[in-house]
């Protein structure tokens, strides 16, 4: 029969072929396939004949077609057939599928489903056959029956999917489950996006019977796998018009599976705790595809389930740190980063996922903003000390917490943006935390509360009442908050009358307020307004400073009414502010402070200001001109009973006075002389007047006028003493105010200059009368100089004056200033004053010193000066000529310049290129673009050369305290060179050669330029080489431990020898080996969390971890270069202390990171993958090279100490107190002893598991430990306490002498 058919088959038409079929009984056609296919036979060739014979087009065909379909589903699951018949029927099957009419392809698939329900299909083979089906279904177009409606084919297949996927009516097992998991998520990237959140849903509802872990990983890396597709095409301009999803559709798929996910982990607390697992993996080892933005916004989502809130929370603030500090890592390692390739910093996606949230992810938001408000209060600055934040943590951890800080600020300004809804919550928790936190440190805060009032004023209006409530508290604030918080809200005041009416009802409530901080902060606001209320007819901004602009505000504040008013308003305020001068001392001395800005913003208020500030100084003013001295100093001193204090601070007032002048001949008088308006000349005259009689009187008066002559008392203990310091330091300052006025109106005369030197004689004299009564007495008070009145311009012209202007006019009055070298270093010591205050402060004291813009400029002008000073006149040179007390003036100008590289790098990182071009004085505007590195590598050049000509003097003329600065110096500008370019590799070979060549036995020289080599060598490669070499040098230098073997004297280094090597070199080798340590730590930390993440199937097990086979091998060449490190210093007789202490807690550190290394090899053993055999070598050189060794260097230690007791127990007698000092330092030393031997013990039991696993044989080379018993001998015992008794009986006498004395010695150690 089966030849028959064939035979019709291969005629051309098939009308036979049909009639002979039709013939044919359903059940006796099936059989003959059925015996056909097992056999093995032609199966295929009768099914095409058969398909030909049945065609689709009539409707009994295909229902026959439909049977045939049916049987050999049954035949492929009943496993009969071979493998090649099987595959063929399926490919027959597959192409003829697309052929059925809808109707037949509903009823074939809804077969397969209910198969697959009651687990009819054995082996799965038909399966293959289903996604076809449900392909070719979802191309019928047309209505279809399907249960009691009618649905489209895509409709259709939708319905039998989502009735295929509710694993709930299958009983599975856990095998099962893990093979339908796999199969749906293969099947992810198939479907429609719209399709997928149903299929997660049911996915979800299936993982309760196991395979969480598969579901979720999988859904994440799906999504993360989407995403990245989706920002490549988005950044791709080529392929915009191709985008495959819609940014939209693909953020609401996501938020919707979000939800999905949330609400399955509150009804299954298994898959949340699986949800943290990998939240904690991703946390350990490589980030992988568990974190990334959809995964972050997923445990956001999470945090409102309550019993995993905490704990979320907690994790990824661990994360975000951690991963700043693995980004610090890496910059500062160029080992690591040619290990490991740069990833996405976990930063970057929570930003991303603030970004998404504005698709209508509200169950995220709430999330975002507490973890912003988490890292905010966890890393923000936390201590204030004397006024100033101080960082809780040190160094280097310093960096990683500002970034985590400043990330939670933009966590919450950005969702501040974007989600309208959430605006008063962060606004009220950001007022709350200003108001209630007064005593820690809220600059950041602040900070984040200016960024919001800035980016939209207007919107801020509608949670005014929040903003009055808090200016309620105000008086209660300290005064810096009060600053900050004013200065953040100042652009709304501008925008709401009601928000600024208050704030002045606050103000004037608290001007008069009990406590003086309250008052204070009066004065600071109200100056605050008179600054920004601009008055009609004022110069405009750009003519004076920056000031607060605000592009959101669309109401016109400077329009002429509002200018009428605001003139009304200042006038008012100015009214309130002169009550203040009656005021203690700090609140007249804010207003001094502060009324140099307001002019200079709002220049039509200087009559005012300028009358009031007159009418003060007229107070203090001896208006007769031969009266001595010019002012009265006894009005400005307030005496209560015993309590002595400043009422009035003269110098501050006439500084005020000198500088508002001075900004008012330049700017304002120009512009009356123009307009002829010279009615209100009067009080600019009446100053002019008064200070130029102040000046002259002043150089006339002796000390003896003022009573602070060398008899005067200065003592802080008694009444006259406190206000004699007080006197003198009015009189300095008025000194250098007058010095400053007299500099900047003299024109160049050379009378003026006389009076500018005569002035500062007088202030040398007190200076020195005070300095010198500090010294005698306990008390340093007077070497606590004040703060220079000097302003930072006037350093900059002053210096640029003495040391640059070779103007001929200029040369014979400047020569009066010059031919006082005490003149000159005073005015480069109060350019040092400046930098030092700028980098403890962040600003400079003085006009425009809160302008970064001006201080910057200032500061590149006296660089330029320095810097010219040191290189023309070397230190050398000056010191030749003559012997001054003091430091020199190159010393002076060398000190500058390292504090000022150090500063530029702190706060003006941006404009380093512009700073590096302002020393440049050769450089033309037109010249070709210089790069940083080159300016860089110019300055180092000139620094270079000073550094080599101090080390080529001779031994007695070596300046220790130049040198250091030289290196110092050189260490911050190589900061600025570009780690790959030529003037690296110069600076480094030249430092190398410095330190091999230069033996001075200077210890802070040598570890400052050991500092330079090791910070330039690691952005080259890892310095363990140098640290073997160095050792070596140690070793030969200081001897060994064995006095008897004589050790080769290396000398790879001049630097190292008897002086040096211990303990400056010899610490600062340990404390780089530390950091060499920490980095081969994390990268076994990361290897290990690579191992246990991913799941190697047994037939790739071999192939599967290469990629860390390149990390594997340096971590062990790292380690091994340590070890021959470590080997040639616990041979080295070092001295007893620090160096004893530290070598034996960094081999601790060695032993618990040569175990961390033998346990990853345990993890990978499991894999059935061997361990490398330079591991191999390396266990066998720790065995013969350091282990031995350290028992040697522990008992050379014990012997030491037993020689020390005993030199102290002879010594008993003469110093009794010596004894427990000495026991002390003996306990310290020795405790970290059974560290130690406890790290060797665990790295040998650890050896003995991977011996055990590997099959190889690692303890060969190891001698095990000596088994401490401690058994108790008799007769020794007996021995050392006869000999203890006769000690005792010695020394019993001197003991009760020192009985009085040991208290006293605990006191001190404590």
């Amino acid at each position: 029969m089966d030849q028959k058919i064939l035979s019709l088959a291969a005629e051309k038409t098939a009308d036979r072929l049909q009639k002979f079929l039709q013939t044919l009984k359903e059940d006796d056609l099936a059989n003959l396939l059925q015996n056909q296919a097992v056999k093995g036979k032609a199966a295929g060739a009768l099914l095409r004949a058969i398909f030909k014979g049945f065609p689709c087009s009539e409707e009994a065909g295909a229902l026959r077609r439909l049977k045939i379909y049916s049987c050999c589903v049954q035949l492929l699951e009943s496993g009969d057939l071979q493998k090649e018949v099987a595959s063929e029927i399926i490919g027959l099957l597959m192409l003829e599928v697309h052929n059925f009419p809808g109707a037949l392809l509903v009823e074939l698939a809804s077969e397969f489903v209910d198969a697959v329900k009651q687990g009819n299909l054995t082996n799965g083979k038909s399966l293959e056959l289903l996604p076809i089906i449900f392909t070719a279904l979802a191309t019928k177009k047309e209505n279809l029956a399907y249960g009691k409606g009618e649905l489209s084919g895509e409709e259709c297949k939708k319905q039998l999917i989502n009735t295929l996927c509710s694993g709930r009516d299958v009983p599975l097992t856990a095998e099962e489950v893990e093979i339908v998991v796999e199969k749906v998520l293969t099947m992810f990237s198939k479907l429609n996006l719209q399709e997928i959140p149903p299929l997660v849903y049911q996915l979800l509802v299936l993982s309760s019977k196991g395979s969480r872990k598969k579901v979720l990983e999988g859904i994440i890396a799906f999504f993360n796998k989407l995403d990245t597709q989706h920002s490549e095409e988005q950044s791709g301009d080529e392929l915009l018009d191709f985008v495959t999803v819609p940014s939209g559709e693909l953020r609401h798929v996501e938020g919707t599976i979000i939800l999905h996910i949330v609400f399955a982990i509150k009804l299954d607390c298994e898959l949340g705790r699986e949800l943290l697992k990998l939240l904690k993996a991703g946390q350990q080892g490589d980030f992988g595809s568990n974190i990334c933005p959809f995964s972050i916004a997923l445990f956001l989502s999470v945090t409102r389930i309550q019993r995993f809130e905490e704990q979320v929370f907690d994790l990824l603030k661990s994360l975000v740190i951690k991963s700043f500090k693995d980004l610090q890592l890496l910059q500062g390692s160029k080992f690591l980063q040619d290990l490991v390739p740069h990833r996405c910093c976990v930063s970057t996606m929570i930003l991303e996922v603030v970004k998404n949230s504005v698709h209508s992810w509200d169950h995220v938001t709430q999330g975002l903003v507490e973890l912003g408000f988490i890292l905010m209060d966890s890393y923000g600055p936390k201590k204030i000390l004397d006024g100033k934040t101080i960082e809780a943590s040190s160094g280097l951890s310093r960096m990683p917490n500002q970034h985590a800080c400043k990330l939670g600020a933009n966590i919450l300004l950005e969702t501040f943006k974007i989600h309208e809804m959430i605006r008063q919550e962060i606004l009220e928790q950001v007022l709350n935390r200003v108001v209630t936190r007064g005593s820690s440190p809220i600059t950041h805060f602040i900070d984040l509360l200016s960024d919001i009032i800035m980016y939209s004023p207007l919107v801020l209006q509608s949670c005014s009442s929040k903003v009055t409530e808090t200016f309620d508290y105000l008086s209660f604030l300290p005064l810096q908050t009060v600053q900050g918080l004013m200065k953040a809200v100042q652009p709304l005041l501008k925008v709401s009358l009601s928000i600024r009416d208050s704030l002045i009802l606050v103000l004037r409530k608290a001007m008069f307020a009990r406590q003086l901080d309250a008052r204070k902060s009066a004065v600071a606001g109200f100056l605050l307004l008179l600054k920004n209320f601009k008055v009609l007819g004022s110069l405009s901004s750009s003519q004076c400073s920056q000031s607060i602009g605000i592009s959101q505000v669309h109401v016109d504040v400077h329009s002429r009414y509002n200018s009428v008013a605001n003139e009304t308003f200042c006038l008012e305020i100015m009214d309130s502010l002169r009550r203040c001068l009656g005021q203690q001392a700090d609140v007249r001395l804010m207003l001094y402070e502060g009324f140099y800005d307001v002019l200079r913003r709002n220049s039509q208020l200087a009559n005012s200001i300028m009358q009031t500030l007159l009418s003060q100084l007229k107070q203090f003013y001896e208006p007769e001109p031969d009266m001595l001295p010019p002012l009265k100093l006894e009005a400005c001193i307030l005496t209560q009973g015993d309590q002595i204090s400043l009422q009035e601070p003269l110098d501050c007032l006439l500084c005020c006075i000198q500088h508002c002048l001075a900004w008012y001949k330049s700017r304002v008088m120009p512009l009356q002389q123009k307009e002829e308006e010279e009615e209100e000349e009067g009080f600019y005259q009446d100053l002019d007047d008064m200070l130029e009689s102040i000046t002259s009187r002043m150089i006339k008066s002796e000390l003896e006028d003022f009573e602070l002559d060398k008899s005067a008392d200065f003592s802080q203990s008694t009444g006259i003493g406190i206000k004699n310091n007080i006197c003198a330091f009015l009189v300095m300052g008025v000194c250098e105010v007058l010095i400053e006025y007299n500099f900047s109106v003299s024109n160049f005369s050379k009378n003026k200059f006389e009076d500018v030197l005569s002035l500062f004689m007088c202030y040398k004299e007190l200076s020195d009368i005070l300095n010198e009564k500090a010294g005698k007495g306990k008390t340093k008070m007077a070497n606590k100089t004040n703060d220079s009145f000097l302003s930072m311009k006037f350093v900059s012209d002053l210096l640029t004056a003495l040391f640059r202007d070779s103007t001929q006019s200029h040369e014979e009055s400047l020569s009066v200033l010059r031919s006082s070298n005490e003149f000159m270093r005073y005015a480069v010591s109060v350019a040092l004053q400046k930098v030092q205050q700028l980098k403890e402060m962040g600003h400079v004291s003085g006009p425009d010193g809160k302008n970064p813009e001006k201080v910057f400029q200032n500061l590149c002008d006296i660089t330029r000066v320095l810097l010219w000073r040191y290189t023309s006149i070397p230190t050398s040179v000056e010191e030749s000529g003559k012997k001054e007390k003091g430091k020199s003036i190159s010393l002076l100008c060398l000190e500058g310049l390292q504090k000022i590289f150090s500063v530029v790098q702190q706060f003006y990182q941006p404009k380093i290129h512009q700073f590096l071009r302002a020393l440049d004085a050769t450089d033309k505007e037109e010249e070709v673009e210089v790069s940083v590195t080159q300016r860089a590598a110019f300055q180092i050049r000139q620094f270079q050369r000073s550094l080599l000509n101090i080390l080529s003097s001779q031994e007695e003329d070596f300046n220790s305290k130049e040198a250091l600065l030289l290196v110092t110096v050189l260490s911050n500008l190589s900061k600025l060179l570009e780690p790959s370019s030529t003037q690296f590799v110069q600076m480094l070979s030249w430092t190398t050669k410095i330190c091999k060549e230069n033996s001075w036995e200077d210890a802070s020289f040598c570890k400052g330029l050991m500092n330079l080599l090791f910070s330039l060598h690691v952005l080259c490669k890892s310095p363990v080489t140098l640290l073997r070499d160095l050792s070596q040098d140690i070793h030969g230098h200081l001897g060994d431990i064995d006095q008897d073997v004589e050790v080769e004297k290396t000398n790879h280094f001049a630097v190292v020898n008897l002086r040096t090597a211990a303990p400056t070199v010899c610490l600062l080798l340990l404390s780089q080996a530390e950091k060499v340590l920490e980095e081969v730590d994390w990268l076994i930390t990361k290897l290990k969390g690579q191992v246990s993440q991913e799941i190697i199937p047994e037939e790739a097990s071999s192939q599967a971890t290469l990629p860390n086979h390149p990390i594997e091998k340096a971590i062990i060449i790292q380690l091994g270069t340590l070890l021959t490190f470590f080997h040639e210093l616990v041979q080295t007789a070092l001295p007893s202390g620090s160096c004893v202490d530290t070598l034996l807690k960094d081999l601790c550190k060695m032993y618990t990171i040569l175990t961390a290394l033998v346990r990853y090899y345990l993890q990978v053993c499991q894999h059935s993958r061997g361990i490398p055999k330079n591991m191999e070598k390396l266990v066998k050189l720790s065995g013969s090279h350091l282990t031995p060794l350290c028992y040697s260097f522990i008992s050379y230690i014990q012997n030491k100490k037993s020689k020390s007791l005993k030199h102290t127990g002879e010594k008993k007698k003469e110093k009794t107190a010596a004894g427990p000092t000495a026991m002390a330092r003996a306990l310290r030393e020795t405790k970290p002893i059974p560290n130690l031997i406890f790290a060797i013990e665990q790295y040998e039991k650890f050896l003995i598991h991977l011996s055990k696993r590997s099959k190889v044989n690692l303890m060969q080379h190891i001698k095990l430990s000596t088994s401490r018993d401690f058994k108790i001998k008799g007769n020794i015992l007996d021995m050392v306490l006869q000999e203890d008794e006769d000690d005792d009986e010695e020394g019993t006498a001197s003991e009760h002498e020192g009985q009085n004395k040991e208290p006293a010695k605990k006191k001190r150690k404590k």
